[in-house]
């Protein structure tokens, strides 16, 4: 099987993940992976805003370390990108990101739902014992969908994240879902296929397969991404995205360089 390019992967700058850039290349060298890209959590306006992302003044720190890696390993495509934050009124940080150096491409996530709860945050799991998982669900899919209309990101990260500690709404989600993906198609941002819920309480890649059904129906490009905190996790269970991709329709992804999208076929 010829793997997709693993576009989500972190460093240590991020204060939770492990190895150094080049060890997550080497790995990607050995499974054979044909591109990757480093999307690290990017800094907010405001320093220590949480626990597990870089401070500002580690930007430049953390785009000399992928210019390093990709001088040592020309014969890999390592792209230069970040994970950004979406919080609704935060658009002027993120322009303000994507002017400070040639990035291939920026993925949009959703991890707040409110200023001070990240719903995916393990030291803040308790808090869902005090929400409704409908409502949570809702909030989180509505700046979900401002993050795609903001047509400030190429790719949504993890589409389905509330799911990561198995909470799931017994209501029925699709006009959340429909709206999300409305958006996305009407922007042209891609979602990703991303391994990292095989890892999680939920077990399940992120999005579920019904929620990429409509993806697929609505002509929403994807992504794939093990959102790797350690050089192992590089490209990990990328079979089995793959095999739920083409299991609801998909022969093509995305790639990009400098923020322009190319389409190839996986």
């Amino acid at each position: 099987m010829v793997l997709p390019a693993d576009y989500h992967m972190h460093t240590p700058l991020c204060l939770h993940a492990t190895g150094e850039p080049e060890e997550y290349v080497q790995h990607a060298l050995k499974i054979g992976l044909p591109e990757m890209g480093f999307s690290d959590h990017s800094p907010m306006r405001q320093d220590n805003f949480d626990q597990w992302r870089m401070n500002f003044d580690k930007l430049e720190t953390y785009v000399a370390n992928v210019r390093r890696a990709q001088k040592k390993f020309p014969q890999m495509q390592i792209l230069l990108a970040m994970e950004v934050d979406y919080f609704p009124g935060g658009e002027a940080w993120v322009r303000e990101l994507a002017g400070m150096y040639p990035w291939d491409y920026f993925i949009g996530s959703v991890h707040y739902v409110s200023d001070d709860w990240a719903i995916d945050d393990p030291k803040k799991i308790s808090e869902w014992k005090n929400r409704d998982s409908f409502e949570v669900w809702r909030i989180y899919f509505e700046r979900l969908a401002m993050a795609a209309e903001s047509k400030l990101f190429e790719i949504i990260g993890h589409a389905d994240l509330p799911k990561k500690f198995g909470h799931k709404p017994d209501a029925k989600c699709r006009p959340l879902y429909e709206k999300f993906l409305d958006a996305a198609q009407k922007s042209g941002c891609a979602i990703e296929l991303n391994t990292a819920g095989l890892r999680k309480d939920c077990k399940e890649i992120y999005p579920s397969r019904e929620i990429l059904n409509i993806a697929f129906q609505k002509g929403v490009p994807i992504t794939f991404g093990s959102d790797a905190h350690a050089p192992g996790e590089v490209g990990l269970n990328f079979a089995d995205a793959v095999q739920l991709a083409r299991g609801v329709g998909y022969t093509k992804t995305c790639r990009f360089r400098q923020r322009q999208r190319q389409i190839v076929s996986f």
